[in-house]
């Protein structure tokens, strides 16, 4: 292994000294960034402003936003969409996986991907760039290390939108789970009042729409697509799916138990509740006792030095005119 990277090494070195290896590869930087930024600008322009979504969306009111809308791609939109897949997501368990997290992080739009992947042809560009203006602005920096660092930065750059990603998708869930006990206490109320499954969860996004809006919003979702024509238990899967929580996977098993063995929810579901709360109680003492060793650091890193500076500056200054 380290065999292979002195070679490596030695190999770049030999590359970095030749004029002409690097006026070829700065050439092919130039182009292959041409291309890429097109496709790049491609992608972002239809994620953002197709007019189909745009007029399917005024029609619906932004009603049922997950709906995929079905269109007639022309023959430059087939081909501009096969070069992106193959550079940015060429498995097709990469791709599910990507449009998973775009919709479990809200964004459930038709061109949601193509931003997606708009922003990581971006970000993969202008990170091998920033690297090779920076080796050229400041002279310090050893030439012979700027294609080892410009590869570092296009890696970085193809990581970081996924991970951004990930970022948005855990804190949409936080929210999301802060809002069930709630939502849960408030379909209690409902379904006990009389109302059916569907105007319950229907109610309870209605009401949660302030408090506790991601929720609300996954929630509006569930009589939209019965009233559409999809079957109720397809419905709660899709609900999960979408969440991608815990939480609601185990309500959707009560709601599913309870329809298919004709029993009453009420009961269930006010057990359901109060284990969430208890839950989320245990969650905030456990986010309390970690305060104690938490706080160590900045009392130790700031607070301390200033006050052993107060307490013995005085003294050392004595010290040092007595001396």
């Amino acid at each position: 292994m380290m065999e292979e990277w002195a070679a490596l090494q030695n190999w770049l070195q030999s590359f970095a000294d030749n004029p002409e290896s690097l006026l070829m590869a700065f050439s092919l930087l130039v182009g292959t960034t041409i291309l890429l930024l097109l496709l790049a600008g491609y992608y972002l322009f239809t994620g953002l402003t197709d007019p189909l979504r745009k007029r399917v969306s005024a029609v619906t009111g932004n009603a049922q936003p997950n709906l995929k809308v079905i269109r007639a791609n022309s023959a430059l939109d087939g081909l501009i969409e096969s070069i992106g897949g193959k550079l940015v997501i060429k498995q097709g368990t990469k791709r599910r996986k990507i449009e998973t997290l775009l919709v479990q992080a809200g964004f459930r739009e038709e061109g949601a991907l193509k931003t997606y992947l708009g922003i990581t042809l971006g970000s993969m560009l202008i990170a091998p760039l920033v690297t090779f203006g920076a080796f050229l602005v400041v002279p310090a920096i050893p030439a012979a290390d700027a294609a080892t660092y410009a590869l570092f930065a296009f890696g970085v750059g193809a990581i970081l939108p996924e991970r951004l990603l990930n970022k948005l998708v855990q804190r949409r869930q936080t929210r999301i789970r802060r809002g069930m006990p709630d939502a849960m206490d408030l379909l209690v109320i409902c379904t006990e009042a009389g109302l059916g499954l569907n105007g319950a969860i229907a109610r309870v996004g209605k009401e949660l729409a302030l408090s506790h809006p991601d929720l609300a919003d996954e929630l509006a979702q569930f009589p939209l697509q019965t009233r559409a024509g999809m079957d109720t238990r397809a419905a709660l899967k899709d609900l999960v799916d979408r969440t991608g929580l815990d939480e609601i996977q185990s309500l959707v098993a009560l709601l599913l138990q309870g329809m298919r063995f004709g029993s009453s929810i009420g009961e269930s579901l006010r057990i359901f509740a109060s284990e969430l709360r208890t839950k989320r109680l245990q969650q905030a003492e456990e986010r309390a006792g970690k305060i104690g060793t938490l706080i160590i650091f900045p009392v130790v890193l700031f607070i301390m030095p200033s006050f052993l500076l107060a307490i013995l500056g005085p003294v050392v200054i004595s010290t040092l005119k007595a001396l």
